[in-house]
């Protein structure tokens, strides 16, 4: 299974290379595309692309090896890790970006803006971190993630046995020294053939799991607290605790959502 993001993605630096419908975005689908061939390409094998970005609908499946197969569109109970509990033999993290409050190209954690920081278990925690606790929890090994340099550092930290592909150098947010698509293609494609080699489930890690989330204006975190279970721990921050990651993830999905539907025009 690849789990496919954007802001990761070979040539992306700025929010129009990766918001739905701007002319940049529609030149940044066909690099994007490039790199899950080239993932696919070393994996070789039947693969379910999962997309993870925004509106899920960025891939040209027109384009799309034939070896895979494409879960797009919004709207999925396990959102960028849906097909995790299908019996997939190893998930790759391509595209992926640092978290809130993290140096890294377009870092987030799920909202581009509004959140601060996200910890697991009290460890700050990116899309890829939380998502890995995911994997793990259904004995998917991560096999391979993809993005700039930062991301590549987070992730030898949560998936150290995964290969790593930096297709650009982080210089700010919003800027970087990026390799052309033939280049990070050479490079995601041989990291995947070493990578499917670890293919394979693995013992499940299961147990439960406490979540908090930083937010850049108080009303945004009162505005998650009415949700049951979740608690009001500071002044910006909530917390909340789930039985099982699968659990805290889909808790963590209504959050968001909660919050950015709480932000009022320029202030936030």
């Amino acid at each position: 299974m690849i789990s496919a993001d954007m802001e990761g993605a070979t040539g992306v630096t700025c929010p129009a290379d990766v918001q739905p419908g701007t002319e940049q975005w529609q030149r940044f689908r066909r690099l994007f595309t490039g790199d899950v061939n080239a993932t696919i390409a070393g994996l070789a094998t039947d693969v379910l692309v999962n997309e993870a970005h925004s509106s899920q609908r960025n891939l040209l499946l027109e384009d799309l090896d034939t070896r895979a197969r494409m879960l797009t569109g919004r709207h999925k109970p396990l959102s960028m890790m849906q097909g995790i509990d299908t019996g997939v033999h190893g998930v790759v993290f391509l595209g992926y970006h640092t978290g809130a409050g993290e140096d890294g190209v377009l870092a987030h954690t799920y909202l581009e803006n509004s959140i601060t920081q996200v910890r697991l278990d009290g460890v700050p925690a990116s899309e890829g971190r939380l998502n890995a606790a995911m994997a793990a929890e259904h004995g998917v090994p991560v096999l391979l993630v993809t993005g700039d340099d930062k991301t590549c550092e987070d992730a030898a930290d949560y998936a150290p046995q995964a290969e790593l592909v930096a297709v650009k150098e982080c210089v700010s947010r919003y800027a970087a020294i990026c390799d052309p698509p033939e280049v990070t293609a050479e490079r995601i494609t041989a990291a995947a053939k070493r990578a499917v080699l670890r293919a394979g489930r693995v013992e499940p890690v299961t147990g439960e799991h406490w979540v908090e989330v930083d937010f850049d204006a108080t009303h945004l975190a009162h505005a998650a607290a009415v949700i049951p279970t979740v608690e009001l721990i500071g002044v910006r921050t909530v917390g909340f605790d789930a039985a099982t990651m699968t659990d805290a993830m889909k808790a963590f999905k209504i959050v968001t959502n909660v919050a950015a539907g709480a932000v009022e025009d320029v202030y936030g």
